[in-house]
Parts: structure tokens; sequence; C-alpha cells
């Protein structure tokens, strides 16, 4: 019993933890990958719909092209198409500005559904190799010839239930990152609806004719804030 009972675990049960090691590879590989993503799409999101705001105001639709090219990342890309529908397709604005919001939106949500079944199955994966080590204790221990049986039975539910933690640890780490994300994603939503509610009341003045006036009142919607 002086075998230390992680690396018992490790020699014999290698080939049923495999699945639980490649989940927690994907699991690093998807949250670096995210984690960059949105850290490259990190912006002042308060400043600019302040400064976008005021060109619109004033009518000033090539100022407001020229601000949110300036942001770049995916909120000015929202933006900059909502901008050339309202020139182009006023009429219309509505439905083209919520379609390049969820095309957006799937780019914010690319590789979160890995995160999603990786925090599913992992239980389920430890637990069959909690199962697997079970039973071939047992199956030795029917074997043996030895009377006192009970330490071995004991050690090799011992090294079973190594794989249970660790498929419970890769599941709450998958969990707990599903959801910081998915946050981040309702978010940048958030922020989409924004910049519609702004250029849909510039698209309404710009069919009717009037003069663009403000988009929001002291009660409407307030951004975000920087990510």
């Amino acid at each position: 019993m002086e075998t230390n009972i992680i690396w018992f675990a490790l020699q014999h049960d290698f080939f049923v933890l495999v699945p639980i090691f490649v989940c927690s590879v994907l699991l690093v590989g998807v949250a670096i990958d995210r984690l960059m993503f949105y850290g490259q799409n990190k912006r002042d999101i308060v400043a600019f719909i302040q400064r976008l705001q005021r060109e619109l105001q004033r009518g000033q639709l090539d100022s407001a092209q020229v601000v949110s090219n300036q942001l770049g990342g995916v909120i000015g890309d929202v933006a900059e198409e909502g901008l050339r529908i309202v020139e182009e397709q006023p009429e219309s604005f509505d439905r083209s500005f919520d379609i390049t919001a969820s095309l957006a939106r799937r780019k914010l949500e690319a590789r979160l559904p890995i995160i999603g079944t990786i925090a599913t199955i992992s239980p389920y994966l430890g637990l069959f190799a909690t199962v697997w080590r079970i039973l071939l204790t047992f199956g030795e221990l029917s074997t043996a010839q030895s009377s006192n049986s009970a330490p071995e039975i004991m050690f090799g539910i011992g090294s079973a239930l190594i794989a249970t933690a660790f498929g419970l640890f890769i599941a709450i780490a998958a969990v707990t990152l599903n959801n910081w994300f998915q946050a981040k994603v309702n978010r940048y939503e958030d922020d989409f609806q924004l910049i519609k509610l702004l250029l849909l009341s510039y698209a309404e003045h710009r069919v009717g004719g009037a003069a663009p006036v403000a988009a929001t009142g002291g009660g409407g919607y307030k951004p975000q804030g920087a990510y």
C-alpha cells in the first residue's frame, strides 16, 4: 500500500482518464481563445455611444461612420454596418440590423458550446472511470489468494474516486467559465440594442424627412461601459 494512489490511477486507469484529460485541454484552449478575443474587442462603450449620438443629432452620418471605424472591434463593426444600412436602406433598417447583430453574436459565441458540452459530460466521464476501476478491483480480488482483502478494496476504491474528483473539477471550471463568457456576450447584445435604438430613431426621421433628434431620453438604457 506504499504506492501513491494518484500514481497508481495514472498507471492503471490512464486509458479511461484520457477523455477527461482531453476535456481539460480543450477547456483551457477555448478559454484562452475567448479571453484573447474579448480582450481584443474591449472598448470604452460609454464614450463611443456619446460620440455617436452627438454625430447623429447633427445629422453627420459620414462623421458617425468615421467614429465607428476608429473604434473598431465587434461594436465598431456593428455600428458601421448599421450606419451603412441607415444610409442605403432606412425603410428596412430594423430587420437588416437584427441580421447584423445576430452575425456579430455568432462571433462572440464561437466555441462556447464546447465549454458547455465539457461541463455536461465531464462528471459522467469521471463516473465511468470510477465504475471501471471498481469493477477491476473486485475482479482482481475474486481471484486473489489472500484472505485479508479489505486494504486492497479500500485502495482500489480510493483510486477509483480520483477520476470522479477530476471530472467534477473540470465540470465546475467549465460551468464557471461558460457563465462568465455568456454574461460578456449578453453585455455586447445589450449594447447592440442601444446602437439599434440610436440608429432606428435616425432612420425613422430620415424616412420621414425630419431633422434627426436624440435617440434616448433621461430614463433610457444606459451603456454598460468598457468590458
